[in-house]
């Protein structure tokens, strides 16, 4: 029998009964995570098993991965191609009929002469010549250079897409050898020449000749600015030229009144001479451009 007058045990301290209770729940929530960590590396294991990985990499491989990464970057268009493109919309072939002149004032400097403008190869030969223009303006405005039209009966003009036409001298600047053309009609898709800046150009700039040398249509020559603010004479004429753009990209025959372009393709001049000491008819080293901002004035463009 139990003694009524026995005590009962003492209980432990709260604090520890509440520790001991702690220790059991945290026992048990723990064991079900401890059994997913198994379960999943049981998985893991038996998968790699199953499904075995890729064969290690060979040289051949890593060589094979180099070659086809370096095969798919392929390298943006030059800068002359870029050039090109964004200005042969605008290009335009001027061919003249017309009195040869007695003296051919396209002959191109000769020793102790003063150079003269770009020469057409056939004006002392023939009554045609042959030259190049650009398109600078929605109304269907085209800058060349003077001489290419300064004697002519009959103006044919060919634009970028094919289209034929005929033109008139609606502007002449003796001054700067600038003439503007207004054509006949104009193209279903007229494509007017960015404007440049020429006072940004400095010497080594990049600069392309894009004309139609020797009738060679829409051909392009490629060099830097050589030289800036030169001047010269034209044989047999009191005019002077001032303030031109020296380069020496080839210019020739053909290439009178083309625009010169800078690296983007937009029109920094207008092709207007070229010095040769030489009795030929042909690039030596150095052709000149009259600025555009000089030479748009004559078409009522504004400064650049």
């Amino acid at each position: 029998m139990t003694d009524p007058h026995q005590q009962p045990p003492p209980l432990p301290p709260l604090g520890r009964r509440l520790r001991l209770r702690r220790v059991g729940s945290a026992a048990r929530r723990t064991l079900p995570f401890a059994a997913g960590i198994v379960v999943a590396l049981v998985a893991i294991r038996l998968y790699t098993i199953i499904v075995p990985g890729p064969p290690p990499l060979t040289t051949q491989d890593i060589r094979q991965g180099v070659k086809d990464a370096l095969a798919s970057q392929v390298p943006g268009p030059p800068q002359s191609q870029i050039a090109y493109q964004a200005v042969q919309p605008s290009l335009v072939l001027i061919e003249t009929t017309g009195h040869a002149p007695t003296d051919d004032p396209g002959a191109s400097a000769s020793p102790g002469d003063s150079p003269g403008p770009l020469p057409e190869p056939s004006a002392a030969t023939t009554p045609h010549g042959l030259g190049s223009g650009v398109v600078i303006d929605a109304a269907g405005d085209i800058l060349t250079a003077l001489h290419v039209v300064a004697d002519a009966t009959t103006i044919k003009l060919t634009f970028a897409d094919g289209t034929e036409a005929t033109a008139e001298v609606a502007t002449r600047q003796p001054e700067n050898d600038i003439a503007v053309l207004r054509p006949s009609r104009l193209p279903a898709n007229l494509v007017p020449a960015t404007i440049g800046n020429p006072a940004a150009l400095r010497i080594g700039s990049d600069a392309f000749v894009v004309g139609n040398p020797f009738g060679l249509v829409d051909s392009m020559s490629a060099g830097v600015v050589s030289g800036l603010d030169r001047s010269f004479k034209a044989p047999g004429s009191d005019q002077v030229l001032h303030g031109l753009i020296q380069v020496d990209a080839a210019v020739n025959p053909g290439n009178s009144g083309g625009p010169l372009v800078d690296r983007r393709g937009a029109v920094v001049g207008i092709v207007t001479a070229l010095i040769n000491p030489t009795e030929d008819d042909v690039f030596i080293g150095i052709g000149l451009a009259v600025p555009i901002d000089v030479a748009g004035g004559a078409a009522g463009l504004p400064p650049y």
